[in-house]
């Protein structure tokens, strides 16, 4: 094993908080899934009043038929769940489609992306899927560092080689954040960044040289950007389009959002609950009623 799988291990074996572990046992079903992977902003602030992000690994497809069709090639699937007042919004996919754009065999950059950053295992089925989940994430470590080195300046400090990454990354994807978001993903956890970096290199098996805190990479044999960059926006516009008839308790998370940015509560029907996307011109046509009865639009 190497230093950067024990790093990742005891980071994923990092205990989360009482409540986290709690609510993921709820969403997890011991006869379909792997692991539970608990990743995001909240993790990060701690502040557990927001929406918790969590991907949900299973042993194989979630679904069959069409629908299994669309989740296999437009992965994940999303659902909104709020169990014992906290709120969480879960990505189900298999284990070994996770792995695989993990390791940066396919276009799509949001798993390594987001899970070079600090997750915590919150469950798992048995010891053999821990494993199986610790071995895709740091698939997605040594997949981001490779192309850290490809998309970073020629020589710097690691933070120069994660800020340009994830920079590069967050304008790829189709997201409301900014590349500037980038920082505030690094700030909190540099010193871990500058720590993986040299192993996740020797993993990827990555040349380089160190002066100092000064790291130059060879870039001979790094994956080229110019392909996940084209596929970045389209393939996350298909998601939002998919996410708008499959997205399970769309309703109940649009209602949450708008409430928390806006502070207009919009009831969710029960019509409103089945048919979101239907429903999502009458829910911004009563908000801006109600924003205006209330003097906040002019």
């Amino acid at each position: 094993m190497s230093d950067l799988d024990v790093l990742i291990g005891a980071e994923l074996a990092t205990p989360a908080p009482d409540a986290v572990v709690r609510l993921a046992a709820a969403l997890a079903d011991p006869a379909t899934d792997a692991a539970i992977l608990y990743y995001g902003s909240t993790l990060r602030t701690g502040d557990l009043t927001g929406i918790l992000d969590f991907y949900r690994l299973t042993h194989r497809p979630h679904r069959g038929g069409l629908r299994g069709l669309v989740e296999r090639v437009l992965w994940p699937e999303v659902s909104y769940h709020e169990v014992g007042g906290l709120k969480a919004k879960v990505a189900t996919l298999p284990l070994a489609t996770f792995h695989k754009a993990a390791a940066g065999r396919t276009l799509d950059t949001t798993i390594w992306a987001r899970f070079v950053q600090p997750c915590q295992r919150v469950w798992a089925a048995d010891e053999a899927s821990a494993a199986a989940a610790r071995d895709a994430v740091v698939a997605a470590v040594v997949t981001a560092s490779r192309f850290a080195a490809r998309l970073g300046p020629a020589g710097a400090p690691p933070a120069g080689y994660w800020t340009a990454l994830f920079r590069k990354t967050y304008a790829a994807e189709f997201r409301v954040e900014t590349a500037e978001r980038a920082d505030t993903v690094l700030a909190p956890f540099a010193e871990r960044y500058a720590r993986i970096l040299p192993l996740a290199w020797t993993a990827a098996g990555v040349r380089f040289e160190r002066a100092g805190d000064t790291f130059t990479p060879s870039r001979q044999g790094l994956p080229g950007w110019t392909a996940p960059n084209l596929a970045g926006k389209p393939l996350n516009i298909a998601r939002i389009l998919k996410a708008a008839f499959t997205f399970a308790g769309a309703a109940r998370y649009a209602a949450y959002k708008i409430a928390r940015h806006t502070g207009v509560e919009i009831e969710v029907t029960p019509w409103r609950e089945r048919h979101p996307f239907l429903a999502a011109p009458g829910a911004w046509l009563e908000l801006r009623r109600r924003q205006r009865e209330a003097g906040r639009v002019h």
